[in-house]
């Protein structure tokens, strides 16, 4: 299971201190680019350490995630670190803040030029298999499709780069209408090398399924129903039909049965190294989410939950009369003990009645505190997202009755009544199904890093009253500009830097 991050470690001292230096010096002690890139070792090094990304603190270690969760809807914060804070509220002042912006915005294009090293050198490397030679390309064209995918969702307009950069470069900005093109492109193209299953020992690489699935988010974000309709029937009753939904909920959200049936694609963590987020060899492979969004005496708190999900989790109750148990696995609140007899925490917590914490993901199962050393997987994507897509593609397209069964297997699985039974009102009205879905795809998917792109494919951040409405339960979005807030600003610094980019409009 954790075989990909220990291969990834090995070689993050080797190539990209020659490769990511910025200063055209040889070290006697470096392996240059040119002396490099020969092997199929050097290959495979290579494209484990687009793997290494995922590591580093501006991406999927630690702050991709206050843009993804606290931004939205779900979460906010009250950090006595103000800045930090505001920049889950939309109070941008400083475009460079480092751990708001500028960290997750260098990342992201140093996961890019990691991807473009393996895709400009690779082909040129002999191979004795040259299936093995097709799926590292692959690898690396889904992984650029996925940074390119995020960097679409936080900025949109971009600096599109599709070769290995240098110092001296000024990327052009294109739209994000470009981005998505690219990002279709690369997924496609990986689709086709990308096998539909890895060898045990290989678990954490993408498939295509995965591929599919990142094309069903990109096509959505578009509003292609058509298209994206395509790509989730291969992961629900096409040739890459091998998904299911766990019988227990909470499995998702440990270590203890990782890359399960659920598992589309999930990001491999491991608490074997206790080192930083850069590139020495006992770098950490581990998440620090939940030390940054657990309870106050647990670990920072600096990222809370609405209080308005546990509300919603309470309009209805279980086909036994209960409280809907995913509740119980997704949200720390003061009620938790009451609700639900859990005694988890029934410790020394720091909090108020109107307060939450996001549960997932926490290792509260075995231990009373957080660290930088999580060692649970993040499932990037699982099939219960899947079937929501689908139901709300189907819905999109004219088959609402369709919709509802796709709906009714992810309720199931929590014991929930027939989506039609619970709500007759619906029917087949097109508006009154996607309201109550975006509904579902909380109680299902809440802090799980998917509401933000939710918000922006449904329209919901387009106009003042459909943001009004939110504001209603998330006071953040007070302070949202329409036509402005829906994307972040550019790091200044990179703008000032390169006459080719623009800031986004309104900043």
């Amino acid at each position: 299971m954790k075989k990909i991050i220990i291969i990834t470690a090995a070689f993050l001292g080797l190539v990209f201190t020659a490769c990511e230096n910025e200063l055209d010096l040889n070290s006697p002690n470096d392996i240059t680019v040119d002396q490099y890139w020969k092997t199929e070792s050097d290959a495979q090094a290579g494209v484990n350490s687009i793997y290494a990304m995922f590591y580093k603190d501006g991406l999927w270690a630690r702050w991709i995630y206050f843009r993804l969760d606290l931004t939205s809807d779900e979460g906010y914060s009250v950090s006595p670190w103000t800045e930090l804070a505001d920049w889950t509220r939309f109070n941008y002042i400083n475009y460079n803040f480092w751990e708001g912006n500028a960290v997750t915005w260098r990342d992201t294009y140093k996961a890019i030029f990691r991807c473009n090293q393996v895709l400009a050198n690779v082909p040129n490397i002999t191979f004795q298999n040259e299936d093995d030679k097709k799926k590292i390309i692959a690898q690396a064209k889904f992984f650029r499709a996925l940074h390119y995918y995020y960097a679409g969702v936080i900025w949109e307009d971009v600096p599109l780069v599709l070769d290995p950069s240098t110092p001296a470069d000024l990327p052009k900005q294109v739209k994000v209408a470009e981005i998505w093109a690219q990002v279709e492109k690369d997924l496609n193209e990986a689709f086709e090398d990308l096998p539909r299953d890895w060898a045990a020992d290989q678990l954490g690489r993408p498939d295509k399924g995965a591929a599919k699935a990142f094309l069903a988010k990109v096509y959505m974000q578009q509003h292609k129903w058509a298209e994206a309709k395509g790509a989730l029937e291969f992961l629900i009753s096409g040739a890459g039909a091998k998904y299911s939904l766990v019988s227990n909920y909470r499995d998702n959200f440990t270590d203890t049965n990782e890359n399960n049936g659920e598992s589309v694609f999930e990001i491999q963590f491991g608490d074997q190294r206790k080192g930083g987020t850069d590139e020495a060899q006992n770098a950490a492979v581990s998440s620090n989410r939940s030390q940054f969004f657990a309870p106050r005496g647990i670990g920072w708190s600096d990222g809370q939950a609405r209080i308005w999900l546990v509300d919603a989790f309470k309009q209805e109750n279980n086909k036994n009369g209960k409280l809907d148990e995913r509740l119980r696995w997704t949200l720390f609140y003061p009620q938790l003990l009451a609700d639900f007899g859990d005694k988890t925490y029934d410790r020394n917590w720091e909090w108020n009645n109107n307060e939450a914490w996001f549960r997932k993901g926490s290792r509260d199962y075995y231990r009373n505190n957080e660290d930088y050393y999580n060692q649970v997987n993040y499932r990037l994507i699982r099939y219960a997202d899947i079937l929501l897509r689908y139901a709300e593609v189907l819905n999109e397209l004219g088959s609402t009755a369709e919709a509802y069964q796709y709906v009714d297997l992810v309720r199931t699985r929590a014991n929930m009544d027939a989506l039609a039974t619970a709500h007759p009102e619906i029917g087949t009205d097109h508006d009154k199904f996607l309201e109550r879905l975006k509904m579902e795809r909380v109680l299902e998917l809440c802090g799980e890093s998917v509401r933000w792109e939710d918000l922006k494919r449904w329209g919901d951040l387009n106009t003042q009253a459909s943001v009004d409405k939110i504001a209603l339960r998330d006071p953040d979005f007070k302070n949202f500009t329409v036509g402005k807030n829906h994307r972040m600003p550019i790091p200044q610094s990179d703008v000032d830097n390169n006459p080719n980019l623009e800031q986004n409009s309104g900043y």
